[in-house]
């Protein structure tokens, strides 16, 4: 496994705010797309870091874009200002929120470092992609890469927030396109159900509605859930692959759900 990376970050919430959260972006995207996230935390006196993954956005490129190099990069990622304080300790997060490929690869690294975060939020997570979803994904991401204009994103995304609309373009302009391509290529099979059944940290999976599109459903879902008891999961109604742009009132709210208000 190649060395670790250090990846940038955005956060909202005071910088003293007694509870830590890291929000992890899906592939193709941007730790700035998390901002539902971030900002509602904030205002719930959260303090919200969210990294660029590798190859996305300010992060640092690399050869290797497997599940686990990706999650390699996240377990090293504490929170910033104990991390400058207390440099030869490892403070956990109080949460992580990981969406899509961000799910994934929070998985891997909660499974592998039990004190990495103290509790998982997954936002339809790819668990495991099929060849069915993978030629979705791969399509999608050819699309946004070859025309990202923004009136393109509003017409298959009519109902997202402005700043989704913007953030999105600008995380396609600023993705490699190379580095998203082999994040396909080098995980077959992509299939993180091991780590899975090993997080031993109470998660909640904030699923996407399978009428709409779903990463996460159906015997994969039922099959993961089985296989650990700390995992949960809800469906945001009417929410596709990315509830938080799609529907995130709805999100939101099951989110400070399960975090107890």
């Amino acid at each position: 496994m190649p060395s670790a990376l250090t990846l940038p970050r955005l956060a909202w919430g005071a910088s003293d705010a007694p509870r830590r959260a890291l929000l992890v972006h899906g592939l193709g995207s941007s730790g700035a797309l998390m901002w539902r996230f971030g900002t509602a935390l904030a205002d719930a006196g959260w303090r919200a870091e969210a990294v660029d993954l590798r190859g996305h956005g300010s992060a640092p490129r690399a050869l290797e874009y497997s599940v686990a190099a990706y999650a390699a990069d996240l377990a090293g990622t504490r929170p910033a200002d104990f991390a400058h304080t207390h440099p030869a300790a490892t403070a956990p997060w109080d949460l992580v929120i990981g969406h899509s490929l961000g799910g994934a690869a929070s998985v891997i690294a909660s499974a592998d470092h039990p004190d990495w975060t103290r509790r998982l939020v997954l936002v339809d997570p790819g668990i495991v992609v099929m060849q069915r979803d993978a030629d979705i994904v791969r399509s999608s991401q050819e699309r946004a890469f070859d025309d990202n204009r923004i009136a393109v994103v509003r017409d298959e995304h009519p109902h997202w927030h402005p700043h989704d609309l913007e953030l999105k373009v600008d995380a396609v302009a600023r993705a490699s396109r190379w580095a998203v391509e082999q994040t396909s290529v080098q995980n077959q099979p992509w299939d993180v159900r091991d780590a899975a059944a090993r997080v031993a940290v109470p998660t909640h999976v904030l699923g996407a509605d399978p009428a709409v599109y779903s990463l996460f459903t159906g015997e994969v879902a039922d099959g993961v859930l089985a296989a650990n008891p700390l995992f949960t999961m809800s469906i945001v109604p009417g929410a596709g692959h990315s509830p938080h742009r799609d529907e995130p009132e709805a999100t939101l709210a099951q989110l400070f759900d399960v975090l107890g208000g």
